[in-house]
């Protein structure tokens, strides 16, 4: 009652989910996702323990195909399993059990799996790899793509109520705000998918880094516009530095701070609150 699609990156190391289903918080049992190891997704009648299980598969060295085969290996309940493995190396393996529904199935790509069932049909299966492929960007930010085109396709018969994104990328221990790990959900919501996309543009500028070689110099009209923005925000009083500063960390973006000049991404995310605001970003 799901799609998917698994994927790793170009560098071998990075690996992620993206998952969408007519279901409460899918995001909280299909993905597992390990770092330079490998990814994968179970669904349809989930068995959770096959998260775990395929993980340690990929970590000792095991093809994603033989992972399939030892998840699937004396389970009872098999025949209403789904599930999709991608290993560091080697083509995609998977397994759709024969009382998945109708609808059910997957396509293969270099890089990628998708895999669904209760589907509107084949094509949003094709649909996913397709764009997949052709979106350029972070593994991120491709998954995402993906997920919208199965979505556009027809995606889950029942409707929509859930999605996922799971990403980690093989750069051995992450901090908290390193773009090399997404993890993001939505678990409840009539439109679940765009709800996931802007939390993923969020997402990128929390775990941006400032750049110095386009940031704007704070002088004549850059101080008037950002002036004019931080008063709509309640930010009056106080030198322009001290109050950008003040209303920046309120919003976990002071890591965007720069001396003497703003960032351009600091920039427009104050812009877009003032806009919401009723503020025109420039007069």
């Amino acid at each position: 009652m799901t799609f998917s699609l698994v994927a790793r990156d170009a560098d071998g190391q990075t690996f992620g989910v993206a998952t969408a289903s007519k279901y409460l918080a899918v995001g909280a049992s299909v993905t597992a996702v390990a770092a330079g190891v490998g990814a994968l997704a179970t669904q349809a009648s989930t068995n959770v323990t096959y998260r775990e299980r395929g993980l340690r598969s990929l970590r000792a060295g095991l093809t994603a195909g033989r992972t399939v085969d030892l998840l699937v290996e004396g389970d009872p309940e098999r025949e209403r399993r789904q599930v999709a493995v991608l290993a560091a190396t080697g083509r995609p393996a998977t397994f759709t059990g024969q009382h998945c529904g109708a609808v059910a199935g997957e396509v293969v790509g270099d890089d990628c799996v998708a895999v669904g069932n209760l589907l509107v049909g084949q094509g949003v299966l094709d649909a996913m790899v397709a764009a997949f492929e052709a979106t350029p960007g972070t593994l991120a930010e491709r998954l995402l793509a993906g997920l919208a085109a199965g979505d556009a396709a027809g995606g889950d018969r029942r409707g929509r109520q859930s999605a996922a994104l799971l990403v980690a990328s093989g750069e051995g221990q992450l901090h908290l705000r390193s773009p090399g790990r997404v993890d993001l959900r939505v678990d409840d919501d009539p439109e679940p998918i765009p709800a996931l996309a802007r939390a993923l543009r969020v997402h990128a500028v929390l775990v941006a880094e400032p750049d110095p070689a386009t940031a704007v110099p704070l002088v004549g009209s850059v101080v008037r516009e950002l002036d004019r923005h931080l008063r709509a925000l309640g930010r009056a009083d106080g030198p322009l530095p001290l109050r950008l500063a003040a209303w920046a960390e309120d919003e976990n973006l002071e890591h965007l701070l720069l001396p003497h000049a703003v960032d351009r991404l600091l920039r427009a995310e104050l812009r877009r609150h003032a806009a919401a605001q009723g503020v025109p970003a420039t007069v």
